[in-house]
């Protein structure tokens, strides 16, 4: 093919159709390249932010290692130097990154051992009381939105009202009822301790995990109502309803997909920002999680764990949020292409 006919193949009408199609294939990877570039920036920050933390507490770090005693010159230093501390700050911050992707979070001077092995002993508590008040959130809050925006009336003010009230009550309070109903008051609950796994496990979590998750159920039932009712003023759903489709596959189909986006949303960021409120369940009742033990750590002063733990809270918002973000594009593509198109 000449040079000439090579121009006039580029300027037939194909042409630009193909580049536009080769555009908007590439847009969805675009679009996660970006996210997750986004996601490691964020948790870089992050440990920068968490590190250099610990320098804005007055005094020398090494004594506060020491825990208030008045040790002598050389075991001071012996400490500072055990630790790193002699070095300049950019090399010490380095050698703790370095050492929590390796695995290595150092050591805890109240529990005398690893800190990964300390977060590894609490964790699973916190992870599945966040797991089960998750899925309180998410079910609870979805079918309570539904109703009310399905049933106008006196269901959707009774849901309102209920749910207004429900958002105004802080998880230590709900706390306090749940546990003098369901378990002082009916029995059906225990009120302590975290079980001994599988069922019983379960069984013990149900309060904590309500406890925990009744504030945000509230707001993912107004954010699913208030989405709801938008689509149902569109015109495809007129269209879809004119059409003699059944009211389930109107909703299903045409009006809850489409109002997912934002539910997503928000409860992604609410589910995420559960691991942070966790510390004062866990503490009522009883359960041996991270929140708990974030609360210890900073009374006293055991630097290595909060710092570890804070990296733990902050990698996991981000990572449930930018999963969000990446589940979208599957439900409205479109998201992804105007991403791409900004």
């Amino acid at each position: 093919m000449t040079a000439t006919e090579q121009v006039q193949a580029a300027n037939t009408p194909g042409a630009p159709s193909h580049k536009r199609d080769k555009r908007r294939a590439i847009r969805p990877a675009v679009y996660i390249v970006k996210k997750l570039l986004a996601l490691v920036l964020t948790l870089f920050v992050a440990s920068v932010a968490v590190f250099f933390s610990r320098f804005l507490v007055p005094g020398d770090p090494a004594r506060f290692l020491l825990r208030g005693r008045s040790p002598k010159p050389e075991a001071l230093e012996e400490i500072t130097r055990q630790f790193g501390l002699d070095k300049p700050a950019w090399e010490q911050y380095l050698n703790w990154l370095g050492g929590i992707l390796h695995g290595d979070w150092g050591r805890s001077l109240t529990y005398r051992q690893d800190v990964s092995d300390v977060l590894l002993g609490r964790l699973p508590t916190t992870l599945q009381l966040v797991a089960l008040a998750a899925v309180f959130i998410t079910v609870l809050g979805l079918f309570a939105g539904i109703v009310a925006s399905l049933n106008k009336g006196f269901s959707d003010r009774f849901i309102l009202i209920t749910l207004t009230a429900a958002g105004a009550v802080p998880p230590f309070v709900a706390a306090i009822a749940l546990v003098a109903l369901f378990s002082v008051g009916l029995g059906w609950f225990p009120s302590f301790g975290s079980g001994d796994g599988g069922w019983d496990r379960i069984w013990h979590l149900t309060l904590p995990a309500l406890a925990l998750g009744i504030t945000y159920i509230a707001m993912v039932a107004r954010v699913t109502r208030s989405s709801m009712n938008e689509q149902l003023l569109r015109e495809h759903v007129e269209v879809a309803t004119s059409r003699g489709l059944t009211r389930g596959s109107v909703v299903a189909r045409h009006v809850l997909r489409n109002a997912l986006g934002p539910i997503l949303t928000v409860s992604g960021v609410l589910v995420a920002g559960l691991l942070v409120s966790s510390a004062i369940i866990e503490r009522t009742f009883g359960l041996s999680g991270i929140g708990q033990l974030l609360v210890q750590s900073i009374d006293r002063l055991d630097f290595g764990v909060v710092q570890a733990i804070v990296m733990v809270v902050v990698a996991a918002f981000v990572l449930v949020n930018t999963v969000v973000d990446l589940v979208q594009p599957l439900i409205d593509p479109r998201i992804a292409a105007g991403t791409e198109s900004r």
